[in-house]
């Protein structure tokens, strides 16, 4: 059981990351039960702007001292991939709550010990993934749960997104090691684990790309085995040399229904009566927020002259930043699992990083680790 926080006392934050992170903090600032009270970055001229914007007292260039303000209860974490698993363990291990940015690791064995220390501190994890808290995932949550679909038959995921430009961590990051966009829909909807998957690798990357991380495919194509299931789900993941307008997608096709994420910018998504298609307007789900965070499922601190690169090709990641704060927050006060806990984290993970095992075997089976199963 997680431990709930006092009900009259704010969840006291510290932000971690300030270049997608600044998305969050006037969340946090406006949301009742939070409080933003620190926040962290290496570069310290970087960390006064933000800070002076904000308003925000505690600032750290450490991410270690950070830990030992035992002012802050839980720290989001918005720092580069390779920090992120590192970064988790510290905090968990400092008895703080955590919400981390997608992927939770890029090892087996760091998303294991990221299980294990969540279970022995008592705290909060939350992988901060986007995607299911869109308004397109709710809107088609709203059919499954309806049996608007009917029998789910088959889902399929796709995210291309080329990263050239960005910083250089992600330079030949093998594709499936960032996956959980268009992996957490397809398990998220059916409410199952993933079991074993099977992966193939395609195309080849520039060279000076491949050393960093030996990875030489351009797209990876996985099929994922459910359990306890008759389904499965196709998911395809390319980062470089891959010519395609960016699309993180998902769709479902059931015995009634069938629904397609928009393919093309502004072309709408699309459901299938039978064989008719027909376009839908999706709704937004501010509705469901407290009100007075429901403005930032339209808006944020990035605009069309201050565009972080997450927005100029992530779309606003589909109105869910408000959601996943509220989520988080609401999870500690409520001494409960939040929606996405440390375990589906682990296994919407382990997916990707067990697919690119695959690949790199010639698409052998793969199944994923026990510790990814579990059920809370």
């Amino acid at each position: 059981m997680v431990p709930t926080a006092t009900d009259s006392a704010p969840v006291r934050v510290a932000i971690a990351g300030l270049g997608f992170g600044a998305e969050f903090a006037p969340i946090y600032q406006a949301l009742p039960g939070a409080e933003l009270v620190a926040a962290c970055r290496r570069d310290p001229v970087a960390l006064n702007q933000f800070a002076d914007a904000f308003g925000v007292e505690k600032r750290y260039t450490s991410f270690d001292e950070m830990l030992d303000d035992p002012d802050i209860d839980a720290v989001h974490i918005n720092t580069p991939i390779p920090d992120h698993a590192q970064q988790t363990l510290g905090a968990l291990r400092a008895g703080k709550h955590v919400a981390c940015t997608v992927p939770m690791a890029t090892s087996l064995e760091d998303c294991e010990a990221i299980v294990d220390a969540a279970a022995s501190s008592g705290r909060v994890y939350m992988m901060m993934e986007t995607v299911v808290f869109s308004r397109e995932y709710l809107y088609v949550e709203d059919l499954v749960r309806s049996g608007e679909i009917g029998r789910i038959q088959f889902l399929r995921g796709a995210h291309h997104q080329e990263m050239a430009g960005w910083p250089g961590y992600w330079e030949g990051l093998p594709p499936m090691h960032y996956a959980t966009h268009t992996v957490s829909p397809l398990l998220a909807l059916t409410g199952q684990r993933a079991e074993y998957v099977s992966c193939f690798g395609s195309g080849r990357i520039d060279e000076r790309l491949i050393g960093k991380y030996g990875s030489p495919f351009a797209v990876e194509t996985a099929h994922v085995k459910l359990a306890d299931s008759d389904l499965s789900a196709e998911v395809t993941r390319s980062l470089f040399n891959t010519a395609r307008q960016y699309v993180e997608s998902f769709s479902v096709y059931g015995s009634l229904r069938s629904f397609e994420w928009e393919q093309t910018h502004g072309s709408g998504a699309v459901i299938f009566v039978g064989e008719q298609p027909q376009h839908v307007e999706i709704p937004d789900f501010a509705a469901r927020l407290p009100e007075a965070i429901r403005p930032f499922t339209l808006q944020g601190v990035y605009d069309d002259n201050h565009a972080h690169r997450s927005f100029i090709q992530g779309s606003g990641h589909g109105g869910s930043h408000p959601h996943l704060v509220n989520e988080f927050i609401e999870s500690i006060k409520q001494g409960r699992k939040p929606l996405v806990d440390e375990i589906t984290a682990a296994n919407w993970t382990a997916v990707g990083i067990c697919a690119h095992q695959s690949a790199m075997a010639d698409g052998l089976r793969v199944d994923l680790p026990k510790f990814s199963m579990q059920r809370n």
